[in-house]
């Protein structure tokens, strides 16, 4: 889900001037990142002369994100988690039913370029307006597929809302970066990621409450009908505000770091940034490392129903209950980790001590799981999603650091591509396993692949560029 927005039109004193100081006057450099980070790397820092200040609108617009965000990431799962219901209603297989949430990862990988470019040609404001736009129209399709024959035409919309999502992941780094300031930009990256979580929960939650399992399709047919007019009135609601009141960017940049990207980047080149960003060596490994921790979270939650069900028959309530416990303790863990970023500054040791606490969760969480009694597998679930779930602004944030100053959505896109690509990929073969060999076996292996993340996490130099930067 993605970032860059634009077209209001500014005061003139908006334009921010950025003057260099004597150290880099005397290296004889151009204003342009590439440089700019030679640089840093080498200690010379450019002097803040340009005007910042943050202002309180930041919040309305971090606000309304929250809101689209989490109407695009309800819609994810919410077949997946009652996958037994859906394939009756419709007459569909299993691995159908996975599709519905493996479309969202299919969608994004491809089209994640042209969002990327999308956004840094037309800006955030345009951006968002076409995500939004996208997942209203998808939401509204639903509403006319209730039929068992028309399975195709729910597809068709949760297709679009899929694809909508390109202009949703990557924004939270960008607007944090964007709004707010050098000591809030953490915290504000892990309350926009709480968005895409908060409608992850909802998408665990009011489907099972809404279509209940029974033998008469009529029933069934009535709550889903209830349930897609819920989302498309919600979604139509959210893109009005997004009209209404979420702007591109406030006049003066709230930090000196802003500045100098607001400056550099008309004149950069987007493919120039892509070529950049793919060669360096910390990203690539923090872009493996952070695929698999994700991926493995995709798999899970879109096979959750069926892990539960395994062990604790008719339970489909549950079982989105326990997905919701997941995402809501992740909710904490995510801002947890913002404000000890914000406070620290350590990303790479925040990082790697989360990604070993992910492991730590995913092993109790395998050895939990047939111990009889469903309050353990609540407990260790929401464990799991403390850590998992809160690795995700962690990763945005240390990706910034490593990049900068690379736009944040376009670093965040091509991390969000791998982690989509890893989740098809795991997902795949976390419902084989399932099926050949039991969840416990296709646990373990989710569980080696994890310690395998640990060690690139390891690895991944330190190299906080934005905080040399002085932000």
């Amino acid at each position: 889900m993605v970032t860059n927005f634009f077209f209001i039109t500014f005061n003139d004193r908006a334009t921010a001037s950025y003057v260099w100081s004597e150290e880099l006057k005397s290296t004889n450099m151009s204003k342009n990142p590439s440089d700019y980070v030679k640089a840093i790397e080498g200690g010379v820092q450019p002097t803040q002369m340009s005007e910042t200040k943050i202002y309180k609108r930041r919040w309305l617009v971090l606000g309304i994100f929250v809101l689209y965000s989490a109407s695009n990431a309800l819609q994810w799962i919410q077949y997946s988690i009652i996958s037994n219901i859906v394939m009756k209603y419709y007459g569909i297989s299993s691995l159908t039913v996975d599709m519905t949430s493996m479309i969202y990862m299919i969608m994004y990988i491809p089209f994640i370029f042209p969002a990327s470019y999308f956004l840094d040609k037309f800006g955030l404001r345009y951006a968002v307006i076409l995500g939004a736009l996208g997942t209203a129209v998808g939401s509204w399709i639903k509403v006319f597929s209730v039929s068992p024959d028309r399975f195709w035409v729910t597809f068709v919309g949760h297709t679009i809302v899929a694809l909508s999502q390109t202009c949703v992941l990557s924004v939270p780094a960008r607007l944090a970066a964007v709004w707010f300031g050098p000591d809030q930009v953490s915290s504000a990256c892990s309350i926009g990621v709480f968005g895409n979580q908060l409608g992850v929960a909802i998408g665990f939650l009011f489907p099972p409450m809404l279509v209940k399992s029974s033998t008469d399709n009529a029933i069934i047919g009535g709550g889903l009908q209830v349930m897609f007019y819920i989302v498309a009135a919600l979604t139509s609601i959210i893109l009005v505000l997004i009209l209404l009141f979420f702007k591109e960017q406030p006049p003066l940049p709230p930090s000196p770091a802003q500045a100098f990207q607001r400056e550099t980047e008309s004149s950069e080149n987007f493919f120039h940034s892509i070529k950049r960003l793919v060669t360096n060596s910390g990203y690539i490994l923090l872009l493996l490392s952070y695929g698999i921790n994700v991926g493995i979270f995709y798999a899970i939650s879109t096979l959750l129903n069926r892990i539960v069900l395994a062990h604790f028959a008719n339970h489909e309530e549950d079982a989105g209950r326990i997905g919701l416990t997941i995402v809501c303790a992740g909710m904490m863990g995510s801002v947890a980790c913002g404000v000890i970023l914000d406070k620290t500054h350590r990303f790479k040791e925040t990082t790697l001590g989360v990604y070993l606490l992910s492991l730590i969760g995913m092993i109790i969480f395998t050895f939990t799981l047939d111990c009889g009694k469903i309050y353990v597998v609540y407990i260790t679930a929401g464990m799991l999603g403390f850590f998992m779930t809160g690795y995700l602004p962690v990763g945005f944030e240390f990706a910034t650091e490593l990049t900068y100053p690379e736009p944040e959505g376009t670093s965040a896109g091509i991390l969000n591509a791998g982690t989509q690509a890893f989740g098809i990929a795991f997902t795949m073969l976390y419902g084989y396993l399932f099926d050949i060999w039991g969840d416990f076996w296709a646990n373990i292996a989710l569980c080696i692949t994890l310690a395998l993340g640990s060690f690139l996490t390891v690895v991944i130099p330190n190299d906080l560029r934005r905080q040399r930067a002085k932000v």
